[in-house]
């Protein structure tokens, strides 16, 4: 499974190579910084893009995480584990977002 980059980030990608060779560097630097391990980090990664209410942030968290193995269970299970901090609509958006992920990835391999 390849996490493909949605046409906006390609595009700034190829716009402005240094700011992303530089944020590229950044992310991966904080992923190694701590004992963490991959599927742990995927997760987190998700909770924090749900609890800050970026969709593109969930959406970009969900592409990693299956590349990393994570099942669709794990990823809803986070949603539902938010509903006591950050309320029922605003899970419910995060199930919507989760959802819209793992339908791209359904999509990308028919």
């Amino acid at each position: 499974m390849s996490a493909e980059l949605p046409s906006p980030v390609k595009g700034f990608r190829d716009d402005y190579k240094e700011v992303w060779r530089a944020f590229t560097e950044l992310g991966d630097s904080c992923h190694r910084a701590g004992p963490l391990d991959e599927r742990t980090r995927r997760l987190v990664k998700l909770a924090l893009a749900v609890g800050a209410g970026l969709e593109g942030g969930t959406h970009s968290a969900v592409r990693n995480a299956l590349s990393a193995g994570i099942t669709p269970e794990e990823m809803k299970h986070v949603a539902v584990l938010a509903i006591t901090t950050i309320g029922l609509p605003a899970s419910m958006r995060a199930l919507t977002w989760i959802g819209d992920g793992l339908n791209a990835e359904d999509n990308s391999t028919s």
